[in-house]
């Protein structure tokens, strides 16, 4: 799509790294960033019932129907977020900014939504954290409990959001394999300065045409 070829799309999976490689990319080149987690929240008052089906049922659960009651597979499946509603919200409010360079994070860029936007693949890329990474990263930023403390099984619905998220990003790596899209694992053998410049360098950031 031509009117979205200024755009930079970092997907992935939960806990990889994207926002603080996004936030590196966007200081270090001087580009914008538009963080999709930050659009949580109006793009949910934003959309219309009909067609986020998966999110009014969300939306109707208490914490322990969401986290704890439920198997991961129930979870991975029925994910508003990961069904990919809402997902034009995101390609409105790109459309609505100015034509220049922006990179775009969040683990909502789903790979098969986001390949028929690319002007040149080189321009998506998908971080895909280990679940040895993905732990040691939440626990760093003080956020495992974060979602399973507020339910009264915290053990159990943990166990769930770790098994959801571990699903998600092998989900992630199938579609990024099938679609021939470009992925990095990340497993913590690289330093957040590297991975950015890994990154950097797929995109062609930094680089003539």
């Amino acid at each position: 799509m031509s009117d979205l070829s200024h755009v930079f799309w970092l997907g992935g999976g939960t806990g990889g790294g994207k926002s603080t490689v996004a936030r590196h990319l966007a200081e270090r080149f001087a580009v914008r960033l538009y963080d999709t987690d930050r659009a949580m929240a109006d793009h949910t008052a934003r959309s219309s019932p009909g067609d986020t089906p998966y999110l009014q049922r969300f939306l109707a659960m208490d914490m322990d129907e969401r986290w704890a009651d439920r198997s991961p597979e129930t979870m991975l499946e029925t994910f508003h977020w990961f069904r990919g509603e809402a997902f034009d919200l995101i390609v409105d409010d790109l459309l609505r900014l100015p034509p220049e360079p922006i990179v775009v994070e969040g683990f909502r860029l789903l790979p098969a939504l986001v390949e028929p936007l690319l002007a040149d693949r080189r321009q998506g890329v998908w971080l895909l954290p280990t679940p040895e990474f993905r732990r040691m990263a939440v626990e760093q930023r003080g956020s495992l409990w974060a979602i399973a403390g507020r339910t009264h099984a915290p053990e159990r619905a943990l166990g769930n959001l770790l098994e959801r998220d571990r699903r998600f990003t092998e989900q992630v790596a199938v579609e990024t394999r099938r679609l021939g899209l470009t992925s990095v694992v990340v497993d913590g053998s690289r330093t957040e300065d590297e991975v950015t410049l890994r990154v950097a360098g797929l995109f062609g950031l930094g680089r003539p045409g």
